[in-house]
């Protein structure tokens, strides 16, 4: 029986499988695409690669290849407006269907799970759904099916990109590592640039190189490690979001996209919790009249985001990962089958994962850009979004300029 994620929205998806050996591949399907929209699938492939890489990885990122195979919605290299169905073989499948033949009853197998791990969800989902083997609990809460998420992304940041939107995360700390301020405040395509060859997806190559020995220490010694991303979005025009309803606040439902996250325990936007340690008067982005007589603003501290709505400004956003939860000099655990003392189980896993989740953090960040994108301007073709999109932008400048008779 399949487990399902409605998003409810203009567009929305649909995870048909997921985890680690809950089936051969998982699949995804997106509802609302407007027809028309170019589908680059060595683009989606792209990034699906690069939530595979960064420092720190699995094994299992040597067993899968991530590569994406569209089933429906798309007709030379355009989507029709049909349903787009995303699929993503699961390669390491068939590797597991001896652990997964285990029955729960079965005390005796070292295949069965029932030591939890501390920080995980392997006890709080056994208590919830009452398994005996908490594997039915670590497959289903794996980060695996990120991938989807991030080939979803990846086409709502195709949407973006074609109306000049763009976006860009990386790493800005590890552990207690963060880069300098200098290799902050860059714009998305600069961030690309200079992350491209980085190992952690990093534009502070010094910092770079002391997260780097911090992970090799964290091998060494059999731990593990969290760290903090940073998503910039440049291009984005204001009037996305609303303020009339809590529940259709730009700024909530990002920070729970990027909280779906595993392992994301913190969320920021604009100057985030720093904005609590100073006054209004040296916080809040001041307006001013620009040399074309526009109102503009004197800084971005609030991220891009003013009472659930975009701004027109920058969005940056923020989120702390805590260290992976599986270590290979396992924490002390209880077996829950024999109620005895005895260490956490150990499965496959990462060191640290930082890297690979600010490429989801950009993927889910796009996604729900695109779909207050479409809240905003509806339309069933790529034609009637374009001049739903630059109606708006006229009027938006006309506003500013104060040339309306409103």
């Amino acid at each position: 029986m399949h487990n399902r994620l409605i998003l409810p929205a203009i567009i929305k998806m649909r995870y048909l499988s997921a985890g680690e050996s809950h089936g051969p591949a998982l699949v995804g399907i997106i509802e609302g695409l407007p027809a028309g929209l170019e589908i680059e699938e060595d683009y989606i492939n792209q990034q699906l690669s690069r939530r595979q890489g960064g420092y720190g990885r699995g094994g299992r990122m040597a067993i899968e290849k991530d590569r994406l195979k569209i089933l429906s919605g798309v007709r030379f290299g355009k989507t029709t407006a049909a349903p787009l169905t995303l699929e993503i073989e699961n390669k390491d499948w068939a590797n597991w269907q001896k652990i997964m033949s285990v029955k729960p009853q079965d005390k005796t197998s070292e295949k069965r799970i029932s030591s939890p791990r501390p920080g995980h969800a392997d006890l709080a989902g056994g208590m919830k759904y009452l398994h005996r083997d908490l594997r039915d609990v670590l497959e289903r809460a794996s980060a695996r099916e990120t991938a989807m998420r991030v080939a979803v992304g990846s086409i709502a940041s195709l949407l973006l990109k074609h109306f000049h939107i763009e976006s860009a995360g990386y790493v800005i700390a590890v552990g207690d590592i963060a880069i300098s301020t200098i290799n902050r405040n860059l714009k998305a395509r600069e961030i690309k640039e200079k992350t491209a060859g980085s190992l952690l997806y990093c534009t502070d190559a010094e910092a770079e190189k002391l997260m780097l020995e911090k992970i090799d220490r964290a091998i060494k010694s059999g731990d593990t490690l969290g760290g903090v991303f940073e998503i910039v979005v440049d291009g984005i025009p204001p009037g996305l979001g609303s303020h009339v309803h809590w529940d259709r606040r730009l700024d909530g439902r990002l920070a729970g996209a990027l909280m779906s996250i595993p392992g994301i325990k913190g969320v920021e936007i604009g100057l985030g919790f720093r904005a609590a340690e100073s006054s209004g008067s040296l916080i809040h982005d001041t307006f001013l009249w620009d040399e074309q007589k526009k109102i503009s603003r004197s800084s971005n501290h609030a991220g891009g985001l003013e009472g659930g709505i975009t701004n027109g400004e920058p969005l940056i956003l923020r989120a702390a990962m805590k260290p992976i939860p599986t270590l290979r000099k396992a924490l002390p655990s209880i077996d829950l089958a024999t109620g005895k003392e005895r260490n956490a189980a150990v499965e496959r896993s990462d060191i640290c994962a930082i890297a690979a989740a600010s490429v989801v953090g950009e993927a889910v960040t796009a996604w729900e850009i695109a779909r207050a994108f479409l809240e905003k301007f509806p339309g069933d073709t790529m034609i009637e979004l374009e001049q739903a999109y630059q109606n708006y932008m006229v009027l938006v400048q006309r506003y500013l300029k104060n040339k309306m008779n409103i």
